[in-house]
């Protein structure tokens, strides 16, 4: 193997087992964990979306906002599909807008 090669495959593994460490220290977290500390769990969101919206849920998601930690509900209401956002907290509905052009999430407005 040529030298670089060496240096190349050093600085991978340097970089891994640096990550690894920082990981193992608790400072990264998995993001799916964070809904254990929700207050209300993802059905009773889903139910609330749906009664708010007079639909079935196609999609829920927990994401930290600017409103802090809320479940983002989709809901399909006749022809209509509906964006509900719910307080992971309180289980009430904090928006609710007509999603015009169904997209994926890439594409929404930031939070």
């Amino acid at each position: 193997m040529n030298r670089y090669s060496k240096l190349s495959l050093l600085a991978a593994a340097i970089a891994a087992a640096g990550t690894v460490a920082y990981a193992a220290q608790g400072s990264m977290e998995n993001d799916a964990m964070a809904i254990t500390k929700a207050k209300i769990p993802m059905a009773q969101a889903v139910t609330t979306a749906e009664q708010h919206a007079n639909g079935k849920a196609s999609r829920a998601e927990y994401e930290n906002s600017k409103q802090g930690w809320v479940y983002d509900v989709e809901v399909v209401s006749g022809a209509k599909v509906f964006d509900v956002r719910v307080d992971a907290d309180k289980g009430t509905v904090i928006s609710s807008a007509e999603d015009k052009a169904d997209r994926d999430d890439d594409h929404d407005k930031q939070d």
